[in-house]
């Protein structure tokens, strides 16, 4: 499947199906979970040049958190976060920017600024202004599953009972109100939330079945990187995750992902090469 978004005045294609594409992750937020969060635009700036340089696809801007826990921030933090930003990144690299936030707000300034799609943890249902800008602006939209809100999702117990087909359903509702908002079919991605509101079962059972995922007839993109999943299996700490983050993005490129999100591009870029070049042997 092929999307395509004019922003700006700039085109940009990506052929998915043919390989997997590369998501890099800038965090501008202080409290990310991985500890990877930037304090400057100058340092992001540097750190999407050396992702471009590694093989980045695309470049995923955020600033607010939504580890387990975090607590929400006002729109206008978030926009002093990531539109300076944004519009620094898509005015000197030819790569797409994204903007990871599921506020319209933010979503707007980005858009204004030169974002070419929009990540939404929410799949559209904490700001229901989001898929009428999405559709009046015509960028890609990512849409992905989620268990409750970032505050509370890993708290208590969470219980499925059958994650893939919650999942599914979950993600069909939001394909179909995205559609009737004016999205069109082939600027749909869709993303089972890996560690938002699952437990590390729930995880590895995702990435075990993600080929049902396919059934709904959209792109999947997988965001399995550094996540406490891998570190609550191997008992290591986030900056010891990147062989567990290996296995999961060459267990999800196996299974049908065609976006991977990852911190380490250079490393996880070469795991794709290599998983991909397995998966289309024999002309399969």
């Amino acid at each position: 499947m092929d999307w395509t978004s004019r922003i700006s005045g700039k085109k940009y294609a990506i052929p998915l199906g043919e390989r997997t594409f590369v998501m890099g992750i800038i965090n501008t937020s202080p409290d990310s979970f991985s500890g990877d969060g930037l304090n400057s635009v100058d340092d992001a700036v540097r750190q999407a040049e050396r992702f471009i340089r590694e093989g980045a696809d695309i470049l995923d801007v955020g600033g607010q958190s939504t580890r387990p826990g975090a607590e929400a921030i006002d729109a206008g933090e978030e926009i002093s976060r990531t539109a300076p930003l944004i519009k620094e990144l898509s005015s000197k690299f030819d790569v797409p920017v994204s903007i990871d936030t599921y506020k319209s707000e933010v979503a707007r300034a980005a858009l204004e600024n030169g974002a070419a799609m929009i990540n939404d943890i929410s799949a559209f249902h904490f700001d229901e202004k989001m898929a009428g800008l999405a559709s009046v602006y015509g960028v890609p939209v990512i849409l992905m599953h989620i268990k409750g809100i970032p505050e509370t999702m890993q708290k208590g117990e969470i219980v499925y009972d059958d994650v893939i087909g919650s999942i599914k359903k979950y993600l069909n509702r939001a394909v179909k109100s995205a559609l009737e908002a004016g999205i069109r079919e082939d600027m749909i991605i869709l993303d089972p939330g890996i560690g938002f509101g699952k437990t590390v079962e729930h995880n590895l059972i995702i990435l075990k079945r993600l080929a049902e995922l396919k059934e709904l007839g959209k792109p999947l993109l997988v965001g399995p990187s550094r996540k406490s999943f891998i570190g609550k299996t191997l008992n290591l700490p986030e900056n010891e995750r990147i062989e567990g983050t290996a296995a999961a993005v060459s267990a999800a490129i196996m299974n049908g992902a065609d976006i991977i999100r990852v911190h380490d591009v250079a490393e996880m870029k070469r795991v794709a090469v290599m998983t991909d070049a397995i998966v289309r042997a024999g002309g399969a």
